[in-house]
């Protein structure tokens, strides 16, 4: 499992010389010139990660779905999480995140599956489970790779900046993966 930081996922950025808002094209661009397709399966982004790939025209071409998934119902029986995970580890664990993945890409048919669970806060939060604390998967025909990314230093530690810096990271992972 990656484990990263806001700072540390910056830091990244930086030195690749890639703009955080610039991530969605690169991840269309990318998708298109390998004639990929992904969906997305998210909870604590709420849509975002879906969101910012579709503001891309184009993006039609390789977007099959974003399905938002609070409930852990719909996690089940959408995206096939096993109830035994959720109850054993809960919905803010990477088991989940990589049953996410995996059940978005096979319920779409698509090449990539990307998944975000997590505390965007700013309440929900425990000592186990801290505000920011966000599990991401990225599958394909590959295997799956999660990430466990602590948030609390991202932006200004605001409930927004947590879920667009999860967003970021996602595409970042994924845009990466499709390379």
């Amino acid at each position: 499992m990656t484990q990263i930081t806001a700072k540390e996922f910056y830091s990244k950025l930086e030195k690749e010389g890639i703009a955080q808002d610039s991530l969605q094209a690169l991840v269309v661009e990318t998708l298109k010139a390998k004639s990929k397709k992904v969906a997305t399966a998210e909870s604590c982004t709420g849509g975002y990660v879906s969101k910012r790939i579709t503001d891309i025209s184009g993006s039609a071409d390789v977007f099959e779905c974003g399905i938002c998934s609070y409930a852990n119902r719909i996690k089940h029986k959408l995206l096939g999480v096993e109830n035994d995970t959720l109850d054993a580890f809960g919905a803010v664990s990477p088991e989940t995140a990589e049953q996410m993945a995996r059940g978005v890409r096979e319920l779409a048919g698509a090449d990539y599956g990307v998944s975000t669970t997590g505390i965007a806060g700013p309440t929900g939060g425990t000592e186990d489970k801290p505000v920011g604390l966000v599990y991401m998967a990225v599958s394909s025909e590959n295997g799956t790779e999660v990430i466990r990314a602590t948030l609390s230093d991202a932006e200004d530690n605001s409930r927004e900046g947590i879920r667009k810096t999860a967003s970021s990271v996602i595409l970042y992972f994924l845009y990466k993966s499709i390379r």
